[in-house]
Formats: structure tokens, sequence, C-alpha cells
């Protein structure tokens, strides 16, 4: 059975969806045995749709496009934490608060990364450190 990582974001709708389409992709091609799921800690009604068209664009750009059906964002559940062998939330700045108040027995369980949101950085830049920090997970996940 496949170990699985939990990506973290506020809407589930771009980054952590991104970043689970990404993970999922790299590691089938490396036959790692993981699997990437996502969650958001404060999903909005004002996503419209089942994701974000800039991640959308970039993996259909990549190859990677999902598979229908595609979901709508889910709210993070005790349940998601629990099943996850791995966490981690795209944005400690922005995420850190989210999780001590919702989840404060998980702060310090989840790895924080340094990826902004549409509100600072533009789709080009935030969907490349999305992939670049994915990929050096991967490489953290398969070293003997």
């Amino acid at each position: 059975m496949a170990a699985t990582v939990l990506f973290l974001c506020t809407g589930n709708y771009y980054r952590s969806r991104f970043a689970e389409h990404f993970f999922n992709e790299q590691a089938r091609k490396r036959q790692l045995a993981w699997q990437a799921t996502s969650r958001g800690l404060q999903p909005s009604l004002e996503n419209l749709g089942f994701m974000s068209r800039h991640a959308l664009d970039r993996l259909r750009r990549l190859g990677m496009a999902p598979r229908a059906p595609l979901r709508l964002p889910m709210d993070l559940q005790s349940l998601d934490l629990l099943a996850a062998d791995l966490t981690v939330a795209m944005n400690e700045v922005e995420h850190r608060p989210l999780m001590a108040a919702r989840f404060p027995e998980w702060t310090e369980r989840v790895r924080y990364w340094k990826i902004y949101d549409l509100d600072v950085a533009d789709p080009d830049s935030g969907l490349a450190a999305i992939e670049n920090a994915v990929l050096a997970l991967l490489d953290e996940l398969s070293a003997p």
C-alpha cells in the first residue's frame, strides 16, 4: 500500500490541487510508492468550479491533465490528517494560524513551505515554485 502525502492550502482550489496532481504524476513516473491528496483549511465559495484554471492550464501544458471526473475543493477533516503519512501546508505564514485554530494538536506535525497564493505571486512563479518543492520532496522520499 502506498504512503500518503496530504497537501494543504487555504481553498483546496489552486496550490494544493496542483501539488496533488503534479506529485502523483511524478511519483508514478519514478515508481515511488507514494500518493498525494489535498484539502483546504478554509475553502471558499468564491472559488468557482473544481480547480483553478491556472493549475489546470499548467497541468495540461505539462501533459498531466487530471483525469475526469474532477472533484470540488474539500475541507480538511481530522480523518484526513490521521490518514496521511506526511502533511505539507503551502505557506507557513498563512496556514500555521489556520492549523492552530482548527487542529492545534497537529500544528507542529505539519511541514510548512513558502509558496504564495495569487494575491502575492503570479501563476507562473507560484506553480513553478510548487513544481520545484514537489520535485525536492520526491527526491527526499526516494532517497535510501
